[in-house]
């Protein structure tokens, strides 16, 4: 007897959600990308449409210089201020916006991180404490979806949960509808990449309901 899989349904991992469509916002899918309903998904940024500006502390004692490059981010984005703290006359110590450390800068070589710029020596040396930062904005339509994937994603990125599937090609996106907020969903029903570990999925989970999605 041959047996057929049935595939999730839209919305079949919803248990309950806000009135109207508040629960509900349009995204966009990003390439390459298989997405079933009920997949968990991580917002990634479009790096040419986030809003990044670098300054140097007024009150530093070296007067090195910062340049941002084109694109000034990586998808992996965060907002808020990435802030970098000289360690030496050339290296900079960086932190994204959460206070974790993302490596060292040098002066004069690209840091090609979350954040991509080249800090250039001035006439006066940088000395140990001088200050640089990188501030990045975020808006909505900055964003693209994709399926969870931690190799990638920091679990602070997962922020919503497929309603309807796609499929995506090299340079094509799609538009779909997703579960955004304040609402109720099946833990078993929800999709996670087959690499995602038990403790990903938990984190994951945890994720979801900072923003609102709550996994029964």
């Amino acid at each position: 007897m041959t047996r057929f899989t049935e595939a999730r349904h839209p919305g079949e991992f919803l248990i309950s959600e806000a009135s109207g469509n508040r629960s509900r916002d349009a995204i966009v899918i990003a390439a390459e990308q298989s997405i079933q309903p009920g997949q968990v998904l991580a917002g990634r940024a479009v790096p040419a449409n986030v809003n990044a500006v670098a300054s140097v502390a007024s009150g530093n004692t070296g007067n090195a210089t910062i340049v941002l490059a084109s694109p000034a981010v990586s998808a992996a984005v965060k907002p808020g201020i990435y802030r970098g703290i000289a360690t030496a006359a050339t290296s900079v110590k960086w932190e994204d916006p959460d206070g974790i450390a993302i490596g060292n800068s040098t002066h004069g070589t690209a840091f090609n991180k979350a954040v991509k710029f080249t800090i250039a020596a001035g006439g006066t040396a940088t000395v140990v404490g001088d200050v640089f930062e990188v501030a990045v904005s975020i808006g909505a339509g900055d964003l693209e979806y994709a399926a969870y994937d931690p190799a990638v994603d920091g679990v602070d990125a997962v922020r919503a949960v497929a309603f309807y599937g796609a499929e995506t090609g090299v340079g094509e996106t799609a538009p779909i509808t997703a579960i955004t907020r304040d609402a109720e969903v099946a833990g078993v029903c929800l999709e996670f990449l087959p690499a995602v570990t038990a403790n990903q999925r938990a984190e994951a989970n945890a994720s979801l309901r900072a923003s609102g999605i709550i996994v029964r």
